[in-house]
């Protein structure tokens, strides 16, 4: 069932970790080797938005600590398929923009982006100053593609999870994986 793929995802402290919970369990259902980073303040935001455990995020991904800086993703000789950071806060979208490797994080994003792999930042800040603009452009003038978490509403949700699940499918379709998350504009029977 997997795609042989190997992807990582960034938990930060940022509102939204329901989207970042939905696309770690979407990775397990499809078969995706999925390596799991959720800050300090991203435990809490997902324990405190969701009510999910760390615990509970054990069997959909290898989880590493953000502290260990000798973890496999933390070079660019272990592949993978690239790294989403989601949500991700304006302070790891700062260090991200600017180089600062001094998490797992922050450094996985780093080697993602040197061994030009897809790194995908999906932001969850309303409304953005100059200096949030600035990093986003930093970012995606380095490779990153900035994906605000701004679903649509041309499918009609009446439910959250429609919501959420539309923002993982467009996630899965920047990385190239095949899913069924989304009704597809033009595509309604």
């Amino acid at each position: 069932m997997g795609q042989n793929k190997r992807i990582i995802v960034g938990v930060t402290g940022a509102s939204g970790a329901l989207y970042g919970y939905s696309l770690v369990r979407a990775l397990h259902q499809l078969g995706i080797e999925t390596h799991l980073i959720v800050t300090q303040m991203g435990e809490k935001v997902l324990q405190f938005e969701c009510g999910i455990s760390m615990e509970a995020l054990k069997p959909y991904a290898e989880i590493h600590s953000n502290k260990n800086l000798f973890a496999s993703i933390a070079s660019g000789s272990f592949l993978t398929d690239g790294m989403v950071v989601v949500p991700c806060s304006m302070n790891s979208l700062g260090s991200l923009a600017n180089g600062v490797g001094d998490t797992l994080l922050s450094r996985a994003a780093s080697v993602v982006l040197k061994e030009r792999r897809q790194l995908i930042v999906v932001p969850r800040e309303a409304p953005f100053h100059l200096i949030h603009l600035q990093n986003m452009t930093r970012l995606a003038e380095a490779g990153a593609c900035i994906m605000p978490a701004s679903p649509g509403f041309y499918h009609k949700p009446k439910e959250i999870w429609e919501l959420v699940n539309f923002m993982s499918g467009r996630i899965l379709d920047m990385l190239g994986i095949d899913h069924a998350l989304l009704e597809r504009w033009g595509e309604k029977e």
